[in-house]
């Protein structure tokens, strides 16, 4: 008999607390942060009713798990790239066990075909935990499915970035040192009113690819000429126009950081809008356009002339 865990029972729902709400975090936190789980106010959302049973666990063998092609996703190529990498990579740490629902073909998975199918397929695993829910119809399983892949928050950029430095990954935390030396500050998130500070970014992609390309030093000028020419915030497309001027054969005998900074300065929030104006009218990507506006700005002709 597979093992399971004892359900526990589900608890009366709790009145909202007061003075109590979410905030989002927008600044780097301590690489030791931990906060307490705790409830947020519901803001007058009415509690759904814990009327289904609770879920139980059970170890099962991964080849005796069902997949309902009707509301499942097919197979694709993508789909079998992913569960080699899950193969390729697992470590019972990142393991989430599927969701399943007993059916009178056995146990088919609502939500974690993936995950089952690399189990499946990896030598090593003979048996894998799943959590059991009731769900006795094709219609309710369906709907869990969705519930499943509506009701959550797929991770950032930016969190996925800081989770990466909190594990020692090399680039992230090559990021944050060649971000810290530039005057510039990764985000959590988007700040929640809108109003970004000078240097502030959530670009962690472009400025990961800028530093596998360029290097950590190339990169950290590059990021510097927008700090000291107070971008806010610091946007991928604004490192690209930098990167081409200040490392593309095309432009970087004619402008420096210098007169890339002092570009930004003299032009501020007009750059961006010259640049909008500029790509549509010559149909060039924007970071292009921004690029050719601040060149004509900062190039050291220009720059002599106005000496």
């Amino acid at each position: 008999e597979p093992s399971r865990a004892e359900p526990s029972r589900a608890e009366p729902s709790r009145a909202e607390p007061r003075g109590c709400g979410v905030t989002e975090a927008t600044s780097t936190a301590p690489a030791d942060a931990v906060r307490a789980v705790r409830p947020i106010a519901l803001g007058g959302v009415d509690v759904g009713s814990a009327d289904t049973p609770p879920p139980e666990f059970e170890w099962v063998t991964p080849g005796d798990l069902m997949v309902d092609d009707s509301y499942q996703r097919n197979l694709s190529e993508r789909s079998a790239r992913l569960i080699r990498r899950i193969c390729a990579g697992w470590d019972w740490r990142r393991f989430k066990p599927p969701v399943c629902a007993r059916t009178d073909r056995g146990l088919e998975v609502i939500d974690g075909q993936h995950t089952a199918i690399a189990a499946c397929t990896h030598p090593d695993v003979d048996r894998i935990p799943v959590m059991v829910v009731t769900a006795a119809e094709r219609s309710d399983r369906a709907q869990a499915f969705i519930g499943q892949n509506r009701d959550r928050l797929n991770i950032t950029p930016m969190q996925l970035h800081y989770a990466a430095a909190a594990a020692g990954d090399d680039l992230a935390q090559t990021i944050n040192q060649v971000c810290e030396r530039a005057g510039v500050r990764v985000l959590k998130a988007t700040p929640g009113n809108g109003v970004w500070k000078v240097g502030d970014t959530v670009a962690v992609v472009a400025i990961g690819a800028l530093i596998n390309r360029r290097g950590a030093m190339r990169a950290r000028i590059v990021l510097e000429c927008l700090a000291k020419g107070r971008a806010q915030p610091v946007s991928a497309g604004q490192i690209k126009a930098v990167e081409l001027l200040l490392h593309s054969d095309e432009y970087r005998e004619e402008i420096d950081a210098d007169g890339v900074v002092n570009a930004l300065l003299a032009l501020g929030a007009q750059a961006d809008q010259d640049a909008a104006v500029f790509a549509a009218t010559h149909r060039i990507p924007v970071w292009k356009a921004l690029a050719i506006v601040l060149f004509k700005k900062g190039k050291r002709r220009a720059r002599r002339r106005a000496d």
